[in-house]
């Protein structure tokens, strides 16, 4: 993929990250095969992870529209397959404050009612699609690594209740013992509903197994190399060009997120900001080990802070624990990144100092300028549609944003308008360009080292 902003290690599409998602799958399963030939279609969408095969699916089943999926790698290759499987609200980087004071009151409740949404859209489609990925949990924990944080997480539950009718809990550090887990680096924490993880590589595969049955077309290893725009003339026509084949369409959904091929059309230059995101997962654990920090808990949890680590106990007691980090790709680098992690975990429960680590992987996820998901059209060629700018939380946010694609697409045909203005206000439309994006994981290296030192600061 040209313009790549980090080492060519991190675009291997033909090989799967050896991630413990897909060591725990019973066996490999492929969905489709690759575009051969000339073949046409009423809607290509490039990319197979949860936004596409949403989109995908609902176009298929609710509205029988001829759908095509193109994927660079096996269906599900990038962060869908492989991320920590964390069903939560989120979606941005804006603190609820900032969202207020920008969107309004309404419009910041529109879409924290939208993430609510979202998580309910993944449990009906489970029931509805017969998809068994493995839930736990009912809530995430966000746990306070000092006092101050936690008089933050105070005032933050207060206008997630209060002010927008989000279901809170706030416990104290000895009630956060009892219920989630025992160190001298948590001082409470705040509990958020709805909430759960999952194992998001069978949710990825679920999906793409339901689309396919209600008939949408996929194709793995078929990454987009051209793409040709026909205004005004061949019926308006796209045209994707793969390395084996060509596919016609008359609308194309742009569902890629960290991996945005951008050098395939000029609108989505500079769009995005991928950041390197980092995953460790220890040997099983025994029940003495659990006891010795009295584990409880299955929900999936963050700590506090800019730069946060994400975890969650898996139902074979083995802990998945990540963060962000790496400005380069190198693999080099990112073994540094791997030892930094497992040093954390040593850290924050002491009692683990001996505990291995099975499996080690990374991948990318999507930032935009704005610090917001981004749901619309092209300004200048309407047929084309995109969502993408999941901020680490894709499981939800992607697999509503393809509904809601295909929604609009199948019942809004004959609106032209760029901006979805059904959805909530900060969703909508195109980010911002970043400047010079070729500098792009410079600006990420910069960002990390300041928001390390403000949560110094606290």
């Amino acid at each position: 993929m040209p313009s790549q902003p980090y080492h060519s290690s991190l675009y291997r599409f033909d090989k799967p990250q050896p991630s413990y998602w897909e060591d725990s799958m019973k066996a490999s399963e492929t969905f489709g095969e690759p575009l051969q030939g000339e073949d046409s279609c009423d809607v290509a969408i490039i990319g197979g992870g949860y936004t596409g095969l949403s989109a995908a699916l609902h176009l298929a089943r609710d509205y029988s529209i001829d759908v095509r999926v193109l994927d660079a790698g096996e269906i599900g290759w990038g962060a869908s397959g492989r991320n920590a499987g964390f069903c939560t609200i989120g979606g941005t980087k804006l603190e609820v404050e900032d969202q207020i004071q920008r969107y309004g009151v309404d419009e910041t409740r529109r879409y924290f009612q939208s993430q609510v949404d979202a998580i309910d859209l993944v449990r009906q489609l489970s029931l509805d699609e017969d998809i068994d990925y493995q839930i736990q949990g009912d809530r995430e924990w966000c746990v306070a690594n000092s006092p101050r944080a936690y008089a933050g997480l105070k005032s933050e539950a207060d206008v997630l209740s209060r002010v927008l009718g989000i279901d809170t809990q706030l416990v104290s550090a000895a009630e956060f013992s009892e219920c989630g887990y025992d160190s001298r680096h948590q001082f409470g924490g705040m509990a958020v509903k709805p909430s759960f993880g999952l194992h998001p590589l069978r949710y990825v595969r679920g999906l793409a197994a339901a689309a396919g049955r209600r008939g949408a077309q996929l194709h793995p290893a078929s990454e987009v190399l051209k793409w040709e725009s026909h205004k005004g003339r061949n019926n308006g026509r796209h045209c994707l060009k793969t390395a084996a084949g060509q596919l016609s369409a008359q609308r194309v959904i742009i569902a890629c997120n960290g991996f945005m091929p951008e050098h395939l059309h000029a609108t989505l230059r500079g769009r995005s900001l991928p950041v390197q995101s980092n995953i460790v997962i220890t040997r099983v654990l025994s029940e003495d080990e659990l006891a010795a920090h009295s584990w409880h808990t299955t929900d999936p949890i963050i700590s506090t802070g800019h730069v946060f680590n994400y975890y969650r106990m898996l139902a074979d007691r083995r802990l998945l624990f990540g963060g962000r980090g790496g400005a380069t790709g190198d693999p080099k680098e990112s073994a540094q990144v791997f030892s930094d992690l497992e040093h954390s975990v040593h850290r924050y429960w002491p009692e683990w100092r001996g505990v291995e680590f099975t499996h080690r992987w990374r991948g990318l996820i999507c930032m935009t300028r704005e610090l917001r998901p981004a749901i619309g059209r092209f300004a200048d060629d309407p047929s084309v549609m995109f969502g993408f700018g999941y901020h680490g939380n894709g499981v939800n946010t992607a697999t509503w944003t393809g509904r809601e694609l295909a929604r609009w697409l199948a019942e809004g045909n004959n609106l032209v308008e760029p901006l979805p203005n059904h959805l909530p206000a900060l969703v909508r439309g195109l980010p911002k360009r970043i400047p010079l994006p070729a500098l792009r994981r410079w600006y990420v290296r910069g960002a990390m080292a300041y928001y390390r030192f403000k949560d110094w600061c606290r």
